[in-house]
């Protein structure tokens, strides 16, 4: 997020915009509030390598606090808004985090984690609602953000090096993982060499305008603003996504370049045919989608609708290996997550021998970006071969004869039944395409002759009766669609999935509660 040349060649141009609101940073007021915030942070003792955190929903300020660590040398972590106050605590201590940057509507949260975190010395609170206001502040540590920076100088530190995110694992499967790219001590006006390879492919430029519908402190939408504004282009951040008024700003902004998740592609196919009829989509040029696995019928619709602009990637955090494919490729290699771009590909079995063709086995990549997980040896050790040149992160698939990649799951996810092995996105991909069907999730549950059985947990869709009578009409649906075996063996209705803002399902948290009183889960 270094736009120092641009805060003189653009000075006056919008280099953010929150969509609903309209509030605008110039790119000469975003290099101002960068170095200002760069200033702040060693004012409190922070140096080189160093870590601090942003615990806060989607602000005007969330970028520019970012960028502040890119100039400064830092590590910044980007913590889910939505964490309780002791999934907030682990994560802040875990990274060694010193200051904390917070909204007056999380506040509280940070307060309550704070009775835990002994080494935070100071946070700041932004005012999301009203900036002119100063924002209440829950304890000792807090002090109002505007108000700390309101008198530093604009102008640059005098110990300028390039910074970086470490984001944590989404924890779906377990404890969250900061995740930690190594640092040469360069200028910030570099950029690591994925943030350059991704500009490139996704073809970022000067004119460009980005809407960024997601959380910010998710890796791909923290990566998608921070290249738009290296490379000079626009970022039109929305407060939160809502399906309409996603359709809207795009023609609002006249937005070129957009990044989702299948999830948004479902939320937008289930609009009324008149809202989605009257969409002015003719100024997107690409939209990118990645996070989790798309249903093959999802994805056709989106093209049939917005044309052959719809790329996809497949990569961890992790930067381990990458994977991408455009509309043409997709529509003659259909579910598949594109070719390998970055990264030699390998699929394994159990034993750790190549799987056959075909056959699903673990997805290992020979690591084309270093990384380790933060203060956490054993876990970065399990996901690194023994020769130390290869990484997973646990997701399963197979390779085509053309080298396009297919996902099939998460290893952690597979269900074993009758000893027959069962990964569930298939199921999951043909539920959500009923037309009833808000969401769904499908995992294995406890069984006493066969060990596990296939479950489905299903949110419906606004207005629809949960009862017997859909429970065996979506049962038929499976029938008719699938092998007995990928078929649930009976079906759950919550009122709403726990899915992260990020498009990925929180599946943990459904399926702890079919295992509740087992010692083993599988």
């Amino acid at each position: 997020m270094y736009v120092d040349k641009f805060a003189v060649e653009k000075a006056d141009q919008a280099a953010i915009i929150m969509a609903e609101s309209g509030d605008t940073l110039t790119y000469k007021q975003f290099d101002q509030q960068t170095n200002r915030v760069a200033h702040l942070l060693r004012s409190q003792g922070l140096n080189r390598l160093d870590h601090y955190s942003v615990f806060m929903e989607n602000s005007i300020h969330y970028a520019e606090i970012c960028g502040a660590g890119e100039r400064a040398g830092l590590y910044y972590t980007c913590i889910n808004s939505y964490l309780t106050a002791d999934e907030l605590a682990y994560i802040i201590n875990n990274s060694e985090s010193q200051i904390v940057f917070t909204s007056s509507s999380k506040s509280k949260t940070l307060a309550e984690a704070l009775k835990q975190c002994p080494n935070v010395r100071q946070c700041y609170v932004i005012n999301a609602v009203d900036p002119k206001q100063p924002a209440e502040l829950p304890g000792e540590l807090f002090a109002d953000y505007q108000t700390a920076i309101a008198s530093l100088p604009a102008t640059p530190i005098a110990d300028e090096y390039l910074g970086t995110a470490m984001l944590y694992s989404s924890g779906t499967t377990g404890r969250p993982k900061g995740i930690l790219r190594p640092l040469e001590e360069l200028p910030p006006s570099e950029s690591l060499a994925m943030m350059t390879f991704l500009k490139n492919l996704w073809q970022y430029r000067e004119d460009m305008i980005y809407l960024s519908p997601a959380p910010l402190y998710h890796s791909a939408p923290q990566a998608a603003v921070g290249l738009t504004l290296r490379a000079g282009g626009t970022a039109v951040i929305m407060e939160k996504f809502d399906a309409e008024k996603y359709l809207d700003y795009v023609s609002q902004y006249s937005i070129t370049h957009s990044q989702l998740v299948p999830t948004m592609f479902s939320r937008m196919l289930k609009l009324p045919e008149d809202v989605r009829a009257k969409a002015d989509l003719s100024s997107l040029e690409i939209a990118i989608h990645a996070a989790a696995p798309c249903p093959a019928k999802v994805k056709e619709d989106m093209i049939n609708w917005w044309g052959p602009i719809i790329n996809e990637y497949y990569g961890a955090t992790e930067g381990l290996g990458f994977t991408a494919c455009n509309s043409e490729e997709w529509l003659a290699h259909k579910g598949s997550v594109g070719k390998v771009l970055m990264g030699d590909i390998a699929i394994l079995d159990e034993d750790g021998k190549p799987s056959l063709k075909d056959e699903p086995g673990e997805i290992w990549f020979k690591t084309a970006n270093p990384f380790s997980y933060f203060n956490n040896d054993e876990k970065t050790n399990e996901v690194t071969s023994k020769d130390g040149t290869m990484s997973t992160v646990g997701d399963v698939g197979y390779l085509d004869d053309d080298g396009f990649l297919y996902l099939t799951d998460r290893s952690t996810f597979m269900i074993i039944s009758g000893g027959v092995n069962i990964y569930p996105q298939e199921t999951e991909d043909l539920l959500i395409t009923h037309p009833k069907i808000a969401d769904a999730a499908v995992f294995g549950v406890p069984n006493e002759d066969f060990g596990e059985e296939v479950k489905a947990v299903i949110q419906t869709m606004p207005g629809i009766d949960e009862n017997d009578d859909l429970v065996s009409e979506l049962m038929a649906y499976c029938s008719e669609n699938l092998s007995a075996q990928k078929c649930p063996r009976s079906i759950d209705f919550e009122a709403e999935l726990p899915r992260l803002p990020t498009g990925k399902l929180y599946k943990r948290v459904l399926r702890d509660k079919y295992w509740a009183n087992k010692k083993n889960k599988i």
